[in-house]
């Protein structure tokens, strides 16, 4: 009982499709296929149907981060979601969105599939966009790849460090072009930081610490609830155990702008570790140039609350690295987000979402990449960066194997906090030395045998 057998069983269902041509715009000019790439999403719950499909304001640093529905060559021509409330909201919003632009006024292409399996079939859509909870990511990730599908995720990418290795040897067998959904790397204060510190402004990079939010505090255990009509529970869980039905469970009936509380129960998501670590060990990585490797130590730990929601919480964990740099991430109950990289020379801090970017000298900060330099100053947003390498076939910015070793960090962390010991770990093979209780939890958590039949 494994997911590398749910994921081939449940595969059988979807026909081979070859990759989807892009033809020269030349051929056809403005209107050439080339011209928009189609989208099926897949979750349209806060994540999917806010950030990802229509775009946030970052009003604090001046900034537009686009959705789906904001890049001129891409079109979202179906939606998929296991909560029909919320996917009929999305399909409202997308058809009002093209409506505006056609010869009449309105449009009416935008097909829905509570199953998601029936969108990978599809063979008019040529990229998938994924955000549902974070422990379907790899299954469908894997469907999508086999499907022909280019295939954008969100973070965190994966439930475990096997499982993530298992959706990025899948999609560089189908080669599909492939991106970790992340907009920390676009963020300015964010990837400014890093392009300081990679071109050497606070001198040999020594310290990195992060600091992550706090959680709500957990609640008590709850009494089973009737299953919402709108809901297929079922498929919520998919290949999950089964466990009657609570809204504290899985996310707040017909609201699309409550945080899911799916987010805060181990079977489904690991906690602010992983869920903030996709965007700040991201940058600690980045900023290292160990954004394809990882540290070589770790040890930590923190509370694992006995309630429904027992995500870790109150942690701190530090990393060490080959090249001598230490990674600390720690959340307490009034932290709040921050990054700090500490050189030889110097420091510069990032503080809060989406960041203010200080440093020990201010003329760190004015400082202008030169010749052969990092320079982030131009780098695209994470919806177009997609869209743009599934035109050309270019390699994205934070391809999946990036965000894999990012989450990495934050599963040994875990796992490190889980054992009580210090522990070493080896980048290149992805595994602990000689501590084989550690290693047992690098694999994939258990499926429910009737998705795997």
């Amino acid at each position: 009982m494994n997911r590398r057998n749910f994921i081939e069983k449940s595969s059988l269902a979807i026909a081979a499709f070859g990759m989807p041509t892009i033809v020269p715009a030349s051929v056809f000019g403005k209107n050439a296929p080339s011209n928009k790439i189609t989208i099926g999403m897949i979750g349209t719950g806060r994540q999917g149907f806010g950030q990802n499909l229509q775009g946030s304001d970052m009003k604090s640093i001046g900034t537009r981060v686009p959705g789906l529905l904001d890049v001129n060559d891409a079109q979202v021509v179906a939606v998929s979601d296991v909560d029909s409330w919320r996917m009929n909201k999305a399909k409202t919003v997308i058809e009002a969105h093209y409506g505006k632009n056609s010869a009449n006024g309105t449009y009416k292409g935008c097909g829905t599939h509570t199953d998601f399996r029936e969108m990978l079939n599809r063979k008019d859509i040529d990229a998938i966009m994924i955000s549902t909870p974070d422990y379907w990511h790899v299954p469908m990730g894997i469907m999508a790849a086999k499907a022909g599908k280019h295939v954008s995720c969100e973070k965190p990418l994966s439930m475990s460090v096997h499982q993530g290795r298992e959706l990025v040897d899948a999609l560089k067998k189908y080669g599909v072009v492939n991106r970790t959904d992340s907009e920390f790397r676009s963020v300015r204060p964010q990837n400014h930081a890093v392009e300081l510190v990679r071109n050497g402004r606070i001198g040999k990079l020594q310290k990195v610490e992060v600091s992550f939010p706090s959680d709500p505090t957990p609640v008590a255990p709850q009494a089973d609830m009737p299953v919402p009509k709108d809901l297929n529970y079922d498929l919520w869980l998919g290949p999950m155990p089964y466990v009657p039905y609570t809204d504290m469970r899985v996310h707040t009936p017909f609201d699309i702008t409550k945080r899911p509380n799916w987010m805060r129960v181990d079977n489904y998501a690991q906690g602010m570790i992983a869920n903030w670590g996709a965007h700040y060990f991201d940058m600690a990585q980045w900023a290292n140039n160990t954004e394809y490797s990882g540290p070589v130590e770790v040890e930590g730990k923190g509370e694992f609350p006995r309630s429904l929601w027992n995500s870790m919480i109150n942690f701190a964990v530090t990393y060490r690295y080959a090249n001598g740099v230490e990674l600390t991430c720690e959340q307490t109950p009034t932290s709040k987000p921050s990054i700090k990289y500490t050189g030889s020379d110097g420091w510069i801090l990032v503080a809060d979402f989406p960041g203010t970017i200080k440093a020990s000298n201010p003329q760190i900060l004015t400082s202008r990449p030169g010749k052969g330099e990092l320079d982030l100053s131009q780098t695209l947003w994470d919806k177009t960066d997609f869209i743009e390498a599934v035109k050309t076939r270019r390699k994205t910015l934070e391809p999946i194997e990036v965000g894999h070793r990012t989450i990495s960090i934050s599963q040994i962390g875990l796992i490190a906090c889980q054992i009580g010991e210090k522990l070493k770990w080896d980048p290149a093979k992805e595994l602990f030395v000689g501590n084989n209780a550690a290693n047992a939890l690098l694999a994939s958590p258990l499926a429910r045998k009737e998705w795997i039949l």
